[in-house]
C-alpha cells in the first residue's frame, strides 16, 4: 500500500511540473549591439517552436509568449543572427554582432554608424518623402502649396516607411550620445564591475539623455562610480 501511495504521489508530482513546464510564459527582454550600449530597434524575434514573431520597440525592448525549452530566433538585418533557448522566467539580454558589409550594400569603408543613417535618410528623399512622412500643412494651400505630395506623405508605403525609419533614427542619435559618456569601456575602468553583474548595471542604470546635457568626462565618471556603489549594494542584500 505504501508503495502504491508513493508511486501515486510520484506521478502527481511528475504531472503538475510537465504541465508547468509547458504552461506559456511572457519572455521580457532587450537586443543590445555587442560592445556598444546602443540598444537594437526593429528586430524580428521568432518563437520557432510556435512561429509567432515580434518586433523589438524604439529601445529595443521586446516580449513574446513562449513555453521552457522554446527556441528564440533573433534576426536583425546588417547583424549576426543569434538562437536563445528559453530555459528561465528572467529578463534576458540578447547581444547581436554587426555583420560584415555584403556585396549587394552599397557602403564606403570607414563611415560611421552615423554617416549609414543620414545615407538611409536621404534615400528615402530620392525615392520621393522630402517630409520623411509628416508634411507641413502649408502644402494644401492649393495656391503655393502641393496637396498631392500632403496625402502622399501622409499616406504613401515610402513616407510611411520613412516615418519610422525617423523615429529610429532619432533614438539612435539619442542612445549614441549617451554611449560617449557611459559604455563599456569606461564602467570597467572605473568599476570592479564584468560579466552579467556589468550588463545588467549598464541596463538598470544608463542615464537619460536630458541628464546628460552639459556632461564633461568627469561629470560621467562621477555618475558611474556613484551609480556602481549603489548596484553593488543592492547586490549584497
Amino acid at each position: 500500500m505504501k508503495a502504491f501511495l508513493l508511486l501515486l504521489s510520484v506521478s502527481i508530482l511528475m504531472a503538475i511540473g510537465s504541465r508547468t513546464y509547458a504552461q506559456d510564459i511572457l519572455v521580457k527582454g532587450v537586443i543590445i549591439e555587442k560592445g556598444t550600449n546602443i540598444r537594437i530597434a526593429l528586430g524580428v524575434i521568432t518563437n520557432k517552436n510556435s512561429g509567432k514573431a515580434v518586433g523589438s520597440n524604439d529601445l529595443g525592448l521586446f516580449d513574446i509568449k513562449a513555453k521552457l525549452g522554446d527556441t528564440l530566433l533573433i534576426e536583425k538585418r546588417n547583424f549576426v543572427s543569434q538562437q536563445f533557448v528559453v530555459n528561465y522566467n528572467k529578463d534576458i539580454l540578447i547581444y547581436l554582432i554587426r555583420a560584415s558589409t555584403t556585396l549587394e550594400e552599397v557602403t564606403i569603408k570607414g563611415k560611421t554608424k552615423i554617416e549609414d543613417l543620414q545615407d538611409i535618410r536621404r534615400e528615402f528623399k530620392r525615392q520621393g518623402s522630402f517630409y520623411e512622412g509628416k508634411p507641413p500643412l502649408a502644402l494644401l494651400n492649393p495656391l503655393s502649396g502641393s496637396p498631392l505630395t500632403f496625402f502622399y506623405e501622409l499616406f504613401g508605403k515610402t513616407p510611411a516607411k520613412a516615418r519610422r525609419f525617423k523615429r529610429y533614427y532619432d533614438n539612435e542619435l539619442k542612445l549614441m550620445q549617451v554611449d560617449q559618456f557611459f559604455n563599456k569601456t569606461l564602467i570597467s575602468k572605473y568599476t570592479d564591475l564584468d560579466g552579467q553583474n556589468l550588463d545588467k548595471f549598464m541596463l538598470d542604470y544608463s542615464p537619460t539623455v536630458e541628464m546628460i546635457k552639459g556632461w564633461s568626462n568627469y561629470d560621467a565618471v562621477n555618475y558611474i562610480k556613484l551609480s556602481a556603489k549603489k548596484f553593488t549594494d543592492t547586490l549584497k542584500n
